[in-house]
């Protein structure tokens, strides 16, 4: 799912759908504002079915560049280099309790000017709680994977709010990788490959005129 997220997630109107299909074991991924949700209408299941969630008034969505150097040894990482990519990373997400099942794949520690520079939306830009955490240097994980307890897989990226970034190479094949793992098929030992698209690709049907 990678679409508008909150009160528009298009996940509102097929919650018993996508739960059928999840107690089938069918994966679930879901990207940049896909990721956040009402807490109390699909908070309890994105824990179930993604691991995390992005929860108003606890998790953030600044512009920000992380640098990402190191990865787990996971499928998902298979053949990802290096690489570091302006997007809006949200942070600070709402995850299973003792991150029970959840595998961080993208991690970074944010700038503290992505919180005081938006310090008075208190509902996406800061609060105590993630303003405290980034102060002590703790790196926040931006997208993650997730091993149900009945086996089924699911998978969260925060990134993915600029267009452009498709034409990352990494940017890309990492969120390939995820999509197939979270399918239950095998990643190629060196990633997903995909050619890299061209400007004119990328410009390509356009549902409204480009600004």
């Amino acid at each position: 799912m990678y679409c508008d997220g909150f009160k528009r997630h298009m996940a509102k109107n097929h919650q018993n759908e996508i739960q059928a299909w999840v107690d089938h074991g069918v994966g679930v991924a879901c990207l940049h504002f896909g990721v956040e949700v009402e807490p109390e209408d699909l908070g309890g299941q994105f824990l179930n079915w993604i691991g995390g969630y992005f929860e108003i008034g606890w998790s953030v969505n600044p512009h920000w560049t992380p640098e990402f150097n190191d990865f787990p040894e996971h499928p998902i990482t298979q053949g990802v280099q290096p690489f570091s990519i302006l997007d809006e990373w949200y942070y600070h997400m709402r995850f299973q309790p003792e991150m029970k099942g959840v595998t961080p794949i993208l991690s970074a520690l944010p700038p503290v000017h992505s919180l005081t520079d938006r310090s008075k939306d208190t509902n996406r830009g800061s609060n105590p709680t993630v303003l405290a955490a980034v102060q002590a240097g703790e790196k926040q994980h931006v997208a993650w994977a997730y091993e149900r307890p009945d086996g089924g897989r699911g998978f969260g990226f925060t990134g993915g709010h600029f267009h452009k970034n498709w034409q990352q190479d990494d940017f890309r094949k990492l969120v390939l990788n995820a999509i197939v793992w979270t399918a239950k098929c095998e990643v190629p030992e060196g990633g997903v490959f995909s050619r890299t698209p061209t400007d004119i690709e990328m410009e390509a049907n356009q549902d409204y005129p480009k600004p």
